[in-house]
C-alpha cells in the first residue's frame, strides 16, 4: 500500500523557498517566506537505512531549546532556593522541567505539521491588533531574557578576569560576531557549539557535586513535592521564580522554527516519524537541562544551607563563598566558567529567537547582526545604569526583575500554541488528543495563575 498523503497544508513545497497554500478556513495566508530561510530544510533526513540515522538527523534543536532552561536567570533562582530552603524546591525544578518537555513537544509538532513557526502561525490566524500585541509580548520577553544573559556574562567575566562590571556588560555586545561566524558555517555548527557548551556545564557540575558532598537521601526526598512549598510564602515566591525562569516563551517560538531546518518527508508516516524523533531529541536535551538546574540547587543547598548561609541569593556572593566552604580552590573558577558557558549559549539562541519573532510576526527581513545589536543595545542600557548606580547589587535586582517580566509574557505564547495544536483544521490527523488538550489547557491555567501571583508578590510592597 502506498503511503497516505496528508492534507494540503502540510504538503512539502515544490522548492525550499515556497510554502504550501493554507487549508480553506484554517489559515488566513500562505507562508510566502519560510522560517529562518537561510537554513530552512538545510539538514537532510535519510529516507532509508537504520532508524538511528534518521533519529541522529533530528539531534540538535532540542539542545538549542534546552539552553534557555539553564541560563543565568535559572542560576539566580536555583542558588536562592537551595541556600534558603535546602533541597525542598527540587520538586519545583522537576515539575517545571516536565512542563517544559510537554510544551516543547507541542511546539515541535506545530512546526513539523503546519510548516509554520509559532510567530507565523499567530500572524496567519489572528487579527492584526492581536498579532501586534503578541509580537510586542514576545519582544519584551526576548529583551528580558537578554538582560539576564548580559548580566550573567558580565558577572562571569568579572569573576574570572576581574573585568569591571560595566566593561563586562559592554564586552558582551561583541558576542554578535560569534553568532555571525557560526551562522555562516551552517546550522549544524551552531548546534555543535551549543551541545559542547552544555556538555561543559554538565562536566563542571559533576565535579561541583563531587566536591559539595550533598546528602543524597535529602536530595531524593527533595524531588518529592511538599505541601510547605505552597503554604510558606517565602518558599512559594522562590518556587514561582524557578518556574518563571524555566518555562520561557521565546523557546516555544524557537523550537517551532528550528525543527524546520530538517528536510523531512511530506507523507503522514514520515511526518509522524519526524514528530517522534523531535520529541526524543527535546526530551533527552531537557533531561540534561534538568540535571544542570538540579545540580545548581543541590550545590547551593549542600554548601550554603549546610553552613547556615541562608542569605546567599546572588551569583557573585555564591562564587566568593564556594571555595572557602567547600575547601577546594578549583570549585570557584569552574563555577564561573560554567556561568560564562551558560551566558554564551543563551546569546546564540536569543539571537535566533529574535529573528524568528520579528520575521514571523511582521514579515520584516532584517540582517541577523543588526537584529542582534538592536536587542543587545536595549538590554545594555538598563544593565549599565544598574551597575553605575548600585554595582553588583543592582545587577542582581535587575536579573530577578527580568525573570518576573519574562514570566508575565509566558501565557501569551502558551495559549496560542495549545489552541493551534488542538485545532483539527490546522493539524489534521496530528491534532492533540483529548488527554493532551486537557493537560495543555490545565497547564495554561496553572501557569497564568502562578505568574499573576508571582508578579503580585514581586511588585506589591511588603511581600517577601
Amino acid at each position: 500500500m502506498e503511503p497516505t498523503e496528508v492534507v494540503d497544508h502540510i504538503d512539502e513545497p515544490e522548492s525550499e523557498s515556497e510554502r504550501p497554500a493554507p487549508v480553506k478556513g484554517s489559515w488566513r495566508d500562505a507562508v510566502d517566506i519560510p522560517s529562518l530561510p537561510e537554513v530552512f530544510r538545510s539538514i537532510p533526513v535519510p529516507k532509508g537505512g537504520p532508524g538511528w540515522r534518521r533519529l541522529f538527523a533530528f539531534v540538535g534543536p532540542g539542545y538549542m531549546v534546552a539552553v534557555g532552561y539553564m541560563d543565568p536567570g535559572n542560576w539566580a533562582t536555583d542558588i536562592a532556593g537551595g541556600a534558603a530552603f535546602n533541597y525542598t524546591l527540587l520538586s519545583v525544578v522537576l515539575i517545571s522541567s516536565l512542563m517544559a518537555v510537554f510544551l516543547q513537544a507541542l511546539s515541535a509538532k506545530l512546526g513539523i505539521v503546519t510548516g509554520r513557526d509559532l510567530a507565523q502561525a499567530c500572524r496567519d490566524a489572528y487579527s492584526k491588533p492581536t498579532s501586534i500585541l503578541l509580537w510586542a509580548s514576545a519582544e519584551i520577553a526576548i529583551v528580558a531574557c537578554d538582560i539576564a544573559e548580559v548580566i550573567g556574562a558580565a558577572i562571569a567575566l568579572n569573576l574570572l578576569f576581574g573585568l569591571p562590571l560595566v566593561l563586562g556588560v559592554l564586552v558582551t555586545s561583541l558576542d554578535v560576531l560569534l553568532v555571525l561566524a557560526l551562522q555562516s558555517k551552517g546550522f549544524r555548527w551552531i548546534e555543535s557549539f551549543v551541545i559542547t557548551l552544555i556538555g561543559t556545564m554538565m562536566v563542571i557540575f559533576g565535579f561541583e557535586l563531587f566536591y559539595a558532598k550533598p546528602n543524597w537521601h535529602g536530595v531524593f526526598d527533595g524531588f518529592m513535592p511538599h505541601a510547605i512549598i505552597v503554604t510558606d510564602p517565602h518558599r512559594l515566591y522562590i518556587a514561582l521564580g524557578i518556574l518563571g525562569a524555566t518555562v520561557m516563551p521565546h523557546n516555544l517560538y524557537l523550537h517551532s522554527s528550528i525543527i524546520q531546518t530538517r528536510r523531512f518527508g511530506k507523507t503522514a508516516p514520515e511526518l509522524k516519524e519526524a514528530i517522534k524523533h523531535a520529541h526524543i531529541d527535546s526530551t533527552v536535551a531537557l533531561t540534561l537541562a534538568l540535571f544542570v538546574n538540579a545540580a545548581i540547587l543541590i550545590v547551593a543547598a549542600a554548601v550554603f544551607f549546610k553552613a547556615g548561609r541562608h542569605d546567599v541569593q546572588d551569583i557573585g556572593v555564591a562564587y566568593k563563598l564556594l571555595a572557602p566552604l567547600v575547601g577546594v580552590s578549583v570549585a570557584t573558577p569552574l563555577f564561573a566558567i560554567a556561568l560564562l558557558a551558560s551566558g554564551q549559549n543563551s546569546t546564540l539562541t536569543g539571537t535566533l529567537a529574535g529573528q524568528i519573532v520579528l520575521e514571523g510576526f511582521l514579515r520584516v527581513k532584517i540582517a541577523p547582526w543588526l537584529r542582534r545589536m538592536i536587542s543587545r543595545l536595549i538590554a545594555l542600557v538598563p544593565s549599565v545604569i544598574a551597575v553605575g548606580i548600585s554595582g553588583e547589587k543592582g545587577l542582581t535586582s535587575l536579573m530577578l526583575f527580568s525573570q518576573v517580566v519574562l514570566s508575565a509574557q509566558l501565557s501569551f505564547a502558551v495559549v496560542p500554541l495549545i489552541q493551534f495544536t488542538s485545532d483539527p483544521r490546522k493539524m489534521g490527523q496530528f491534532v492533540n488528543g483529548w488527554a493532551t488538550r486537557l493537560i495543555g489547557w490545565s497547564l495554561a491555567v496553572i501557569i497564568a495563575g502562578l505568574n499573576v501571583y508571582l508578579i503580585y508578590k514581586a511588585l506589591v510592597p511588603g511581600n517577601p
